[in-house]
């Protein structure tokens, strides 16, 4: 079972642009947690708790302080830098309840296949699954260590964690092992040798005279 990250959170009463630069200037990020038909509570998180939880893949949180649940970290927001946690989406979650997420895949180990000349291209960064909320993995492993030149690996054959279900179709490519697509040499000159007529060349060279 996926580790479960205590997020401390205090009820946000004010809202607004504003309200939120200085909670953040604070050392709090803005959030708001919704789900299971009640109402939408906006809340306020410590940045280093939800930075923690988002480091280590903590999607499936327990809130304590001014609320007591179970949730997801459902969405964050981030800068345009990609640094700064601007706002959190949080939704309620029961601990075996079943939700689908989308998780990022990741290669592990190296292609036998390199040796041989061949080049390794992963086709599909992420997927769709379907899992209890509290088994929620950070990411999927795909092992390489087999690939030889001129193999693949498709959807249906990683490896998934245990009581999850791929919803992303089974037939799609993840990675493969090919030979490296050379490119042709770009011809900088005619059949002939001559240099290629420029369309516009004779009437440049007239206004140059």
């Amino acid at each position: 079972m996926v580790e479960v990250a205590t997020l401390n959170v205090e009820l946000r009463e004010a809202q607004g642009k504003r309200v939120n630069r200085r909670l953040r200037a604070s050392g709090k990020v803005p959030a708001i947690l919704y789900g299971h038909k009640k109402k939408c509570v906006p809340l306020a998180i410590p940045v280093e708790m939800i930075e923690a939880a988002i480091r280590h893949g903590n999607r499936f949180v327990q809130l304590s302080g001014a609320v007591r649940e179970k949730a997801l970290i459902k969405e964050c927001q981030w800068d345009t830098w990609g640094k700064e946690v601007l706002h959190v989406d949080l939704t309620r979650v029961g601990e075996h309840e079943k939700i689908r997420v989308t998780v990022a895949l990741e290669l592990r180990g190296e292609a036998p296949g390199t040796k041989e000349g061949g080049v390794v291209r992963q086709q599909l960064h992420e997927m769709e699954l379907e899992c209890e909320a509290a088994s929620v993995p950070e990411k999927i492993e795909v092992n390489i260590n087999h690939l030889e030149l001129g193999q693949v690996i498709h959807v249906s054959n990683l490896v998934l964690p245990v009581g999850s279900t791929a919803l992303t179709d089974a037939g799609l490519l993840v990675v493969s092992c090919a030979e490296a697509i050379e490119k042709p040499e770009e011809e900088s000159a005619s059949a002939d040798g001559t240099e290629p007529e420029i369309i516009g060349r004779k009437k440049e060279d007239a206004e140059e005279e």
